[in-house]
């Protein structure tokens, strides 16, 4: 088993590194590329010391088995076939290919069949916020089809990238010191105040962001349920938080939602208000699973439920889902 990192030096690069040495991912050889700015940096991997190669359109993918790329959607697209055209099987953290119909978007938990059929060689990982939000959504699926999901969500500085989590940190310094803040990675100051803007705005008024929940959720889950998302940027700094309305076909009760919950793949439940113990960023920063709580009847539609997840963006929202991409691959035989 050969396997490439493409991106190694950003954040969710780095994440790669973590994950695949926490799971003992089964490889011979670990190949890292990255930009002419990152080539010659070296990372340590097990115990060696593994040097970053410049990503060019060469032949250094013959061999590689499965590659896990990270470098943005325009990146994605200049080198897929250079990645691909040996066979390596390319798991995109990018937009680049979401949406694309010959594509498929995964979810081990909720869709990992779909990664079988690739006719590019590509599979796209999901956006942050929908890989946890879908987790979440299947165990109730599964008890009654959802015909319609509001979200609001509460998205760390880490969705920025490790210089958007530096800049928050430098921001509460600086205002905390009564200096100017710095503002470069953020459309506005992000200490001490929420962002209502992900991303950039589209015609319908909705940000890029949102329409990425709405329109890979129903790709992923195979659903024509409709979703309506508003996106905000919040200062803390690892780990995604959001409150979620589920409206479906037949009502589901709290006690099948939470018995459900229990027993899902990728899920922690954690629900006893009276303890006050519900999901928080603070304490799931670094940790694999989605975590369910606050879950109760919605108070305005007796079909509803709602519930409040949590889960590591740059881990289950990026390195960790690709990985178990390729886990399930491998398991079924579909990889070497």
């Amino acid at each position: 088993m050969k396997v490439a990192i493409v991106g190694t030096s950003g954040a969710v690069g780095q994440e790669f590194l973590k994950v695949l040495a926490e799971r003992d991912f089964p490889m011979d050889e670990l190949l890292l590329f990255g930009s002419s700015r990152s080539a010659g940096t070296s990372y340590t991997f097990k115990g060696k010391q593994i040097v970053v190669k410049e990503l060019k359109h060469n032949d250094d993918f013959k061999g590689v088995d499965v590659a896990f790329v990270s470098a943005g959607a325009g990146i994605s697209k200049d080198y897929a076939e250079t990645i691909t055209k040996f066979g390596a099987v390319m798991i995109d953290n990018s937009s680049a290919f979401r949406m694309d119909n010959d594509v498929p978007l995964v979810v081990p938990e909720v869709n990992a069949a779909d990664a079988k059929v690739r006719p590019r060689g590509i599979i796209a990982n999901p956006n942050c916020t929908t890989i946890q939000m879908v987790v979440a959504l299947k165990p109730l699926n599964d008890i009654s089809k959802i015909k319609r999901v509001h979200v609001a969500t509460y998205q760390a500085a880490s969705g920025a990238g490790a210089a958007a989590m530096d800049e928050l940190l430098q921001q509460y310094k600086e205002a905390l010191n009564g200096d100017p803040v710095t503002v470069k990675k953020f459309v506005h100051q992000l200490a001490f105040n929420m962002i209502p803007q992900v991303d950039v705005f589209t015609d319908n008024g909705y940000t890029k962001e949102e329409m990425k929940m709405y329109n890979e959720t129903r790709k992923i889950m195979h659903t024509d349920a409709e979703v309506s998302a508003t996106c905000v940027r919040v200062p803390s700094l690892r780990a995604h938080s959001e409150a979620v309305w589920v409206e479906t076909e037949k009502p589901v009760s709290v006690e099948e939602a939470r018995n459900a919950w229990s027993n899902a793949d990728g899920v922690i439940l954690q629900d006893n208000p009276a303890e006050k113990e519900y999901p928080m960023p603070l304490f799931i920063a670094g940790k694999d699973p989605v975590y369910v709580g606050r879950i109760r009847k919605d108070l305005s539609n007796e079909k509803g439920l709602t519930f409040w997840c949590v889960s590591d963006q740059i881990k289950k929202g990026a390195a960790l889902n690709a990985v178990q991409i390729a886990e399930y691959l491998i398991k079924e035989g579909d990889l070497k």
